[in-house]
C-alpha cells in the first residue's frame, strides 16, 4: 500500500468515531504483533519487512490524526495515549536494536532499510510539541516510555527525545506549581530500566548536560531542575554500580550496592523502593546463611510501622491486606527468630520484651503473652549456658583505580564468621578479586598505589574496642552477659604496631618498643545490615614502652581473672587452658617480663630522665603486684581441679610461684585475697553474680610499699594510649565495670587494711564499709533496717553518709575483683563489737560528707559477695 491506499481507505468512514474504533484496533493490533513475534528472531527479513509495514503504516495514521483529532473539540486522549505507546514499543522492539548485530549485519539493515528507531523517534518528537494544552493529560503516564525510547544507545535520538523531559517538567510546573508527578514517576522508571539494562554512564552525562542547558533558558525553574539532576545523578551511578554487580559471583558488592540503593531512597524519602530493596539485600543475607544481618534488615522495615489498627500503606500491598499492627507482629516473629538462629538473644529479648507489652497492655491475649514470656525466658538460659564464639574483625582496604566507586580507595570492617581465620578470609577475598595485588604491610599506601591502574587489597586483624553501656556500668556483671558486648555493638577498632625508637638493647626489646595505634571508626555499629562498614575515621596514636608494658600487664591480669571466674562457673572446662596461662607466667624457662620491666623502667636513670612517668611506674609496680594474688587462686584453684597424672607438674608449678612470690611481695609489697573456697549459696552458681571489673580502684595506705598514690577526687577515665600525666590515679582497663572506691574517702589516721572471711550466711551478702557512727546506729536498730538494706544490696543503692569521719585512704587502685569474693576494711583501733556490727551488716555504705554526689553516682559500687572459712574466732 502507498499513500494513495491509505487515503482512500481513511475516506471510507463516514464518521470520526469509526475512524476512531478502526485506528485504536489496528495500533492494539500492531503493537500485539510487535511483542509477540510473528516471525522466528533469525527470521530477518521477514521481520524488517513486517516494521517497514508497520512504520508506514503509523506515520500515515499520525498524520491523519493530526489532521482530524488534534483540536480541542475532537481531541481523543484515549487514541494519542495508544499512539505514544505503540510508536515506543516500535522503537524499543530488539530486532531494531542494532547495537546487539555484528558489523557486517547492521551495515546491511541500515542500507536496505536504514535506522527506523530515529525516524518514529522524530515522529514522537515532533508529535508532542504540537499537542500544546493537552500535554498534562500525558504526564505522569507517558514518563516511563518516553524515558524507555531515551535509553536507547543512539546519540542523535537520544539529543532529539531527552528535551522532552524539561518540556514535561515545564508543563506540570504551569499546572501544578511544581513536577513533583514527574520526577516520582521517573524515579520508578530509572530504577526499573536501568536494572533491566537500559542507560550508561554516556545517557548520564547528557541528560545532565541537556536539562541543565534547557534549565538556563528559563531562570526561575532553574534551581528545581538543577536538584532535580543532581538527585536523578545520584541514582543513576548507584543504579548502574548496582546493575554492574548484579550478577557478580561476588554477594559481598551486591550487598553493598544494594545499601547505597535503600539508603538513597531512604534520604529522598520514597519509602516504597526502600522497602523493595530491603527485601533484596535481606534474600541476600539469607542466601548467606547471616541472619543476624537478615534480622536487622528486617527491623528497618518494621521501624516503619505503628502498633496501631489502621490498614498499611499502598507500598506494604506485597504483604497482602492488613493492618500495621498485623504486620508489624509478623515481622517481629519472623526477626526474632532470625536473631535465634544468629545467637544475638539480646536483640531477640528487647523484640520479645515489646510484643509482651502489646499482649499485656494493648490487646490483652494472654495466651499469647505466655507463650512470648516463655521464648523469652528461654532466651536468657540461652545466654547463660551456650558458648556463642567471639568473632574476628579484619581491616579490608581497597586500593587502586582498578575498583568501582564505591570500594575505590576505601577501608572497611569486616565481621568474620564464626571461628573464620583471617587466612581464610583473606583467601576468599581475593578468590573475588583474581586480579587483585595483596599488600604485605598494615600501613597506609602511597598515592602511588591509590592512583594506579591495578587493584590493590589490605587485610589486618583488627581488634574491638568494648563500650559498656551505661545500664552495666558500676554494676557486678556475669561473664556471659559482658562477654558479648567485647565483640558486639562495636563501632571502634585497634591495631597495634610495635616499632622501635631510639637505641635498642639486644638483651632487652622493651626499653624501645613503641606501640603505634591506628583507630578506626566505623559509620555504624557492628553487627548491622552488612557485615561490614566502612571507616569513615582513623586516628593515629603512640603508645611508650612504658605505657605498652603497664597495657601488657592489664591484659595479663584481666585474662588470668577471666579464666578463674570461667573455671569457678563451669567445672567441666578441661584444665589444659588454665594450665597453659599460669605456666607460661610463672615458670622461669618461659617467664622474664618483670626482670626485663625492672632493668628497663625501675632504674635510676630512667626515674631521673622521665619525671612525668612517675605515675605510671607506680601503677606497673602496682599491677606487678596485684598480678602474685591473682595467681596464687588461679593455682589453687588449678591444684582442686588438676588430674593425678599431671601433679608433679602442677608441684612444680607451685614451686616457681612460691619463689616469684617471694621475690616480687619483697620488691613491691604484699597483696593478698581471700581464699577461692567453694562458694555456697542459696542461689544456683549460674546464677551468682560475677564480678566483671578488672580493676578495683581503691586509695593506697599510708606507707604503703608500693606507694599508690591517693586520690581525692572522682575518678576520670582515660584511654591507655593518651595517659594524663597530672593525674593521681592511672587508667583502668577497658573492661573495667566499676568506679572507684575511693570516691569520697578521707583520711582519719592510720589504719590497717586487711583482708578477712565473715561467717557464712544462708543469704547471699553485700559488705561494703561505713564510718564509726553508722555502725552505731545500725547495731542499735539492726533487726529494724535489715530487710531495707538487704533490698538496697540487691538493687546497688546505697544513701549518703552523714558522719563526719571517713576510711583511711585504701590499699591500692588496682584490686581486681573475684567471683564470690569479697574485701573488708577494719580499723586498726576498732572493738570487737564494731567488728561484729560489720560482719552482720546486709549493706553498708562508705561515703563521706565531702562527697555525697560521688557516692550516689556510684549506686553501691562495690556489691561483693562474700565467702568466709569457717573458724572459731570468727564465730565469736
Amino acid at each position: 500500500m502507498d499513500d494513495r491506499h491509505y487515503e482512500t481507505y481513511i475516506d471510507t468512514f463516514a464518521g470520526s468515531s469509526d475512524l476512531v474504533d478502526f485506528l485504536m484496533e489496528s495500533f492494539m493490533l500492531f503493537k500485539d504483533l510487535i511483542g509477540k513475534h510473528v516471525y522466528p528472531s533469525d527470521w530477518m527479513a521477514m521481520i524488517m519487512v513486517q516494521n517497514r509495514v508497520f512504520l508506514r503504516a503509523i506515520n500515515t495514521y499520525a498524520d491523519t490524526m493530526n489532521q482530524k483529532f488534534l483540536n480541542n473539540d475532537d481531541f481523543e486522549v484515549q487514541l494519542w495515549n495508544n499512539y505514544f505507546h505503540l510508536a515506543v514499543a516500535f522503537i524499543t522492539q530488539e530486532s531494531l536494536q542494532l547495537q546487539h548485530f555484528s558489523p557486517t549485519k547492521r551495515n546491511k539493515i541500515l542500507a536496505k532499510y536504514g535506522d527506523m528507531r530515529r525516524l518514529i523517534g522524530f515522529a514522537i518528537r515532533d508529535i508532542w510539541y504540537k499537542l500544546g494544552s493537552h500535554k498534562i493529560c500525558f504526564i505522569p503516564g507517558m514518563v516511563g516510555p518516553i524515558l524507555e525510547m531515551t535509553l536507547i544507545p543512539e546519540e542523535e535520538l537520544r539529543r532529539a527525545t531527552i528535551p522532552i523531559f524539561f518540556d514535561m517538567i515545564t508543563c506540570e510546573n504551569a499546572h501544578s506549581g511544581n513536577f513533583q508527578k514527574f520526577e516520582n514517576e521517573i524515579i520508578l522508571k530509572l530504577d526499573h530500566e536501568v536494572e533491566g539494562g537500559g542507560g550508561d554512564e554516556r545517557y548520564m552525562q547528557l541528560l545532565e548536560t541537556i536539562l541543565l542547558d534547557c534549565a538556563a533558558e528559563k531562570p526561575p525553574l532553574r534551581p528545581q531542575v538543577q536538584h532535580f539532576v543532581s538527585l536523578v545523578k545520584g541514582l543513576l551511578i548507584r543504579l548502574l554500580d548496582y546493575r554492574t554487580v548484579m550478577n557478580d559471583d561476588s554477594r559481598n558488592n551486591r550487598m553493598s550496592c544494594t545499601v547505597n540503593l535503600l539508603n538513597f531512597y531512604k534520604d529522598i524519602n520514597r519509602e516504597g523502593m526502600y522497602i523493595r530493596y530491603l527485601y533484596k539485600l535481606r534474600d541476600l543475607h539469607l542466601e548467606g546463611e547471616n541472619y543476624t544481618e537478615a534480622a536487622y534488615t528486617l527491623l528497618l522495615h518494621s521501624r516503619l510501622l505503628k502498633w496501631l489498627d489502621e490498614m498499611c500503606s499502598p507500598q506494604f500491598e506485597f504483604h497482602g491486606s492488613q493492618t500495621q499492627r498485623q504486620l508489624k507482629e509478623t515481622l517481629y516473629d519472623t526477626i526474632i527468630d532470625y536473631f535465634d538462629k544468629g545467637k544475638m538473644w539480646e536483640e531477640a529479648i528487647t523484640l520479645c520484651k515489646e510484643l509482651a507489652e502489646q499482649y499485656e497492655n494493648e490487646i490483652f491475649d494472654y495466651e499469647l503473652l505466655s507463650k512470648r514470656l516463655e521464648k523469652q525466658a528461654k532466651f536468657y538460659e540461652n545466654i547463660m549456658k551456650i558458648l556463642r564464639p567471639k568473632p574476628d574483625y579484619f581491616a579490608v582496604g581497597y586500593y587502586g583505580q582498578g575498583y568501582p566507586p564505591f570500594l575505590r580507595n576505601k577501608v572497611f570492617i569486616h565481621r568474620g564468621k564464626e571461628y573464620e581465620r583471617r587466612e581464610d578470609f583473606q583467601n576468599h577475598l581475593m578468590s573475588q578479586f583474581p586480579s587483585a595485588l595483596h599488600l604485605n604491610t598494615t600501613t597506609m599506601p602511597g598515592d602511588d598505589i591509590k592512583n594506579s591502574l591495578l587493584q590493590y587489597i589490605q587485610c589486618f586483624t583488627v581488634q574491638p574496642v568494648l563500650e559498656i553501656p551505661p545500664r552495666l556500668k558500676n554494676k557486678p556483671v556475669p561473664d556471659q552477659i559482658i562477654n558479648f558486648y567485647k565483640s558486639n555493638y562495636v563501632q571502634r577498632f585497634h591495631y597495634s604496631r610495635p616499632v622501635k625508637k631510639g637505641p635498642v638493647d639486644p638483651n632487652n626489646e622493651f626499653v624501645s618498643m613503641w606501640i603505634e595505634r591506628t583507630t578506626f571508626t566505623t559509620v555504624y555499629k557492628l553487627p548491622g545490615i552488612l557485615r561490614w562498614f566502612e571507616a569513615t575515621d582513623m586516628k593515629h596514636t603512640t603508645l611508650s614502652p612504658l605505657e605498652n608494658a603497664i597495657e601488657t600487664m592489664e591484659s595479663t591480669n584481666e585474662k588470668i581473672l577471666t579464666m578463674i571466674n570461667q573455671y569457678q562457673a563451669d567445672w567441666t572446662l578441661p584444665i589444659n587452658p588454665l594450665s597453659m596461662l599460669l605456666n607460661g607466667i610463672v615458670d622461669p624457662a618461659v617467664m622474664g617480663g618483670f626482670a626485663k620491666y625492672e632493668k628497663a623502667f625501675f632504674t635510676e636513670d630512667f626515674t631521673q630522665q622521665h619525671p612525668e612517668d612517675r605515675d605510671k611506674l607506680l601503677r606497673l609496680k602496682d599491677l606487678i603486684a596485684w598480678q602474685i594474688p591473682l595467681l596464687g587462686g588461679g593455682i589453687a584453684l588449678h591444684g582442686k581441679r588438676v588430674m593425678e597424672a599431671l601433679r608433679p607438674f602442677h608441684e612444680r608449678m607451685e614451686e616457681c610461684f612460691k619463689q616469684l612470690k617471694k621475690k616480687v611481695q619483697k620488691e613491691y609489697g604484699v597483696r593478698e585475697l581471700p581464699d577461692l573456697d567453694e562458694r555456697k549459696s542459696t542461689r544456683p552458681r549460674s546464677m551468682l553474680r560475677s564480678l566483671r571489673q578488672s580493676i578495683i580502684s581503691i586509695s593506697s595506705l599510708q606507707g604503703s610499699e608500693c606507694g599508690t598514690p591517693t586520690k581525692l577526687h572522682a575518678d576520670r577515665d582515660f584511654p591507655p594510649e593518651s595517659p594524663t600525666s597530672g593525674s593521681s590515679t592511672l587508667p583502668r582497663s577497658s573492661g573495667s565495670m566499676t568506679g572507684s572506691l575511693s570516691e569520697g574517702m578521707v583520711t582519719v589516721g592510720d589504719a590497717e587494711v586487711k583482708l578477712r572471711k565473715s561467717k557464712k550466711k544462708k543469704k547471699r551478702s553485700s559488705m561494703i564499709f561505713i564510718t564509726e557512727e553508722r555502725e552505731r546506729i545500725h547495731t542499735m536498730d539492726s533487726k529494724r533496717l535489715s530487710k531495707k538494706q538487704e533490698f538496697r544490696s540487691d538493687t546497688n543503692l546505697c544513701e549518703p553518709n552523714e558522719g563526719s569521719v571517713s576510711l583511711t585512704n585504701a590499699n591500692s587502685r588496682s584490686l581486681p575483683a573475684i567471683t564470690g569474693l569479697s574485701l573488708a576494711v577494719v580499723a586498726g583501733m576498732e572493738d570487737v563489737d564494731s567488728v561484729r556490727a560489720r560482719r552482720d551488716s546486709k549493706s553498708m555504705s562508705v561515703c563521706g560528707t565531702s562527697d555525697r554526689t560521688a557516692d550516689r553516682r556510684s549506686k553501691g559500687v562495690i556489691n561483693l559477695i562474700f565467702k568466709s572459712k569457717s573458724s572459731k574466732s570468727e564465730k565469736m
